[in-house]
């Protein structure tokens, strides 16, 4: 693409948009409506490119919940590594939020590539037509930014592209479709079995106590690469919640470590930790474990702090809400929604 063109392109889809500064904490959020069999449900992927076999699996995981599936224009497009331009992917996302007939927006997967669509996001349209936005991983980067700038609540949760299991299909409804005002999460019973096994499926505490606050996070790579930026995440009095994939213990610690240099995350209420799959070091490496590492880079900070919840890069994960208040006791080893995250 030429360069003058697309630079051209991303100053065009700019215009407008005026520098809003975070929210503060005790205002009220913004929900969206609940989604209900029928809803249309637009697709798409701002982020990495995706390949046949995973694009069929998305639609058939929401045609089996009984929605109807509007594609983005661009969804299949491709440049590199990314899920088309940069251009396309905005104009996909606010096309979505654009159109009435569309009741949820809905990642089809996460990858890399939502973080270099932060400055040209039209966050007026998003805050004038709420709606439901769900995934994880690098869809971490909308949910938090998209918070930040118009409090509306985001869904951490499956990207349309996942396993859609029993388990991860029964809590996406209860806080999509019902939502269930107060809700304490049964951990999947087959993740509490695996950790039997595998030390990343393990659940434990390491600091005990109790905690009530708002919910936010995701990501822990994303959440450090917007550290600094205007869309970093306001920790203060808030419930972190945080997982990972494929980092060996040293970068969690390097990553926890710019979190508490450059973030409030020492004025956190308290933090649960998702599975960590595929974080140990290998046999060879001279490091800690990963239990170690968490416990030396979280233990000090004087708040509960619960790891093994049943979310991150896993099959059965549920989906957490953005920006409602929840209870986590990491003494009993429980969290509990005590509100919706729709209207």
């Amino acid at each position: 693409m030429n360069r003058r063109n697309f630079q051209k392109q991303l100053a065009t889809a700019a215009i407008g948009l005026p520098f809003v500064g975070k929210i503060k904490t005790n205002e009220p959020q913004l929900k969206a409506r609940r989604l209900k069999k029928g809803d249309t449900i637009g697709v798409i992927s701002p982020g990495s490119y995706i390949d046949d076999r995973g694009f069929e699996k998305a639609v058939r995981n929401l045609e089996n919940l009984g929605l109807n599936v509007k594609l983005a224009t661009n969804v299949r497009a491709q440049e590199g590594y990314l899920a088309g331009s940069d251009v396309q992917r905005l104009d996909d996302l606010h096309s979505m939020f654009a159109d009435r007939e569309v009741a949820g927006v809905w990642c089809i997967r996460g990858g890399y590539g939502c973080t270099r669509l932060l400055p040209n996001i039209n966050y007026d349209l998003i805050r004038t037509n709420p709606k439901p936005i769900i995934g994880y991983s690098d869809i971490t980067a909308l949910l938090q930014a998209i918070y930040v700038e118009t409090g509306l609540v985001g869904f951490h949760g499956p990207v349309a592209s996942s396993n859609f299991t029993r388990y991860t299909t029964r809590y996406l409804k209860r806080t999509l479709f019902q939502g269930k005002r107060a809700l304490e999460i049964e951990f999947s019973r087959n993740n509490l079995r695996k950790g039997k096994r595998d030390p990343a499926y393990e659940k434990y505490t390491i600091s005990p106590g109790k905690a009530r606050g708002k919910l936010i996070g995701g990501n822990l790579s994303i959440l450090t690469s917007l550290a600094g930026t205007r869309w970093e995440v306001d920790i203060r009095d808030h419930i972190l919640f945080i997982e990972d994939i494929g980092e060996k213990p040293y970068r969690i610690d390097r990553m926890l470590t710019q979190l508490r240099q450059a973030t409030n995350l020492r004025r956190a209420r308290g933090i649960a930790l998702g599975i960590f799959e595929d974080c140990e070091a290998g046999r060879s490496d001279l490091s800690l474990t990963l239990r170690e590492t968490l416990t030396d880079r979280l233990s000090d900070l004087n708040i509960p702090v619960l790891y093994g919840c049943s979310f991150g890069h896993i099959a059965d994960q549920f989906t957490l809400p953005i920006g409602i208040t929840a209870d986590l006791d990491a003494t009993r080893q429980t969290l509990t929604f005590l509100e919706s995250g729709v209207e």
